[in-house]
């Protein structure tokens, strides 16, 4: 345990050293190194204390802090730091007694405040390093969307994806420096924005609304299966959807999608799974394209397309909560492999529609136990000038959880 803590991390807003608390200014004044954008170092005035510019890449910054542990170090954020901000980075690296955060208001605070946004029941994001896509979960009429940007250009960027997708008449408002002397403020449709650019540190607020051609997708899984390009290795709606449910994604979890064909699966993992990751493990080049495609397309450019061929590559992955067997069932040592890999807890879904899978799901049931279901859908569709059932591919699903250790208590 260290004496105290040798480490701070400030928030600081557009009012500069003024606007700090008496125990954030304390740290601030105290400290022997200074670390902060060249716009927080540009609030302090001239002294001849180390100062540290944060680096591209950020994660350089790290080594720099860590080498100086020791010395009384504060680092400068904007607003909280614990809010998409430097604080996280921070706090993974570094134990929590040596350190202490003081958060300033977070732009989205400022932002809920000058629009009359209840916050709570807004979605905040950070565009900042971060794909623009990001924002394509959160398409649905009168949602309510506070995003960091990550330039001045980022407005402009975001207008012409909502026009692309059908939402042309929604609301931007972008926000700039706010409670500052030099705030700015932008406002219009994505259909009319023509602010090419506006200063770089801003927050984009958007205020959706729909065109006849926008097509808001559901917030539970069970995408429409047109909603993904595939070559007809596709894990289908309803059975998709009962899938999930069985892998029970959560918070922060990992899920691995084995044989993952379009990715239908991993992408609607990341859709329910709020900080989840996905790796989708495909071995030919041309599904590898579509996952990707699709990812992007969902709102999901986090996932992990993975080159290679269960058992073998699973090696490298890192562990998972759950796993997904869409593909490649009967390959020797593919379903060991899977449920070595998960801790207690963890679970096992497989879905097969061969009668070669369906004796390997039997065998894995008759060692795990766990629900074995068949899913037979049936849709209508046109036969001649009526309509009848026409019946997708039966599919047996085989759904284990791993047991927690006894411990005798």
């Amino acid at each position: 345990m260290s004496d105290a803590p040798w480490l701070s991390v400030v928030g600081i807003g557009e009012e500069g050293l003024p606007g700090l608390a008496p125990a954030a200014r304390a740290l601030v004044d105290a400290a022997e190194v200074l670390v902060g954008g060249d716009r927080h170092l540009a609030m302090l005035p001239p002294d001849a204390r180390e100062r540290l510019v944060w680096p591209s890449p950020l994660s350089a910054l790290i080594g720099a802090i860590a080498e100086r542990r020791g010395r009384r170090v504060c680092v400068l954020a904007t607003g909280d730091p614990m809010h998409f901000g430097v604080g996280v980075t921070l706090a993974r690296r570094f134990a929590r007694d040596e350190m202490t955060i003081v958060p300033g208001v977070s732009a989205f605070s400022l932002a809920a405040a000058r629009l009359g946004w209840p916050l709570a029941e807004v979605a905040c994001l950070t565009l900042h390093g971060r794909p623009l896509e990001l924002i394509l979960p959160e398409l649905q009429p009168g949602r309510r969307i506070l995003a960091l940007s990550h330039d001045g250009g980022t407005p402009a960027a975001v207008a012409a994806l909502l026009r692309r997708h059908g939402w042309g008449p929604s609301r931007l408002v972008a926000l700039a420096h706010m409670d500052g002397p030099e705030e700015v403020r932008v406002e219009a449709t994505a259909a009319g924005w023509t602010a090419n650019a506006v200063p770089d540190f801003n927050t984009l607020a958007i205020e959706l609304q729909a065109m006849a051609q926008a097509r808001p997708l559901p917030v539970v899984p069970g995408l429409p299966d047109d909603a993904f390009r595939h070559d007809g290795k596709l894990t289908k709606r309803a059975v998709r959807a009962a899938t999930l449910a069985m892998l029970a994604p959560g918070p922060g979890q990992v899920l691995w999608d084995v044989g993952a064909g379009c990715g239908s699966v991993a992408i609607e993992w990341l859709r329910a799974s709020p900080g989840g990751r996905a790796l989708a493990i495909e071995p030919v080049a041309e599904r590898r394209a579509m996952i990707a495609d699709n990812a992007l397309a969902l709102g999901t450019p986090q996932l992990e397309v993975v080159d290679g061929r269960a058992p073998a590559v699973l090696e490298t992955l890192p562990a998972p909560d759950a796993v997904f067997v869409g593909g490649g069932i009967t390959a020797p040592g593919t379903m060991e492999a899977c449920w070595q890999a998960l801790g207690p807890g963890g679970r096992l879904v497989a879905n097969v529609v061969t009668l070669q899978g369906e004796a390997e799901v039997l065998a894995w049931h008759g060692r795990l136990g766990g629900d074995l279901s068949r899913i037979a859908v049936s849709r209508a569709e046109p036969v001649g000038p009526f309509e009848g059932w026409k019946h997708q591919m039966t599919v047996t699903q085989l759904a284990a959880t791993k047991p927690w250790p006894d411990t005798g208590a």
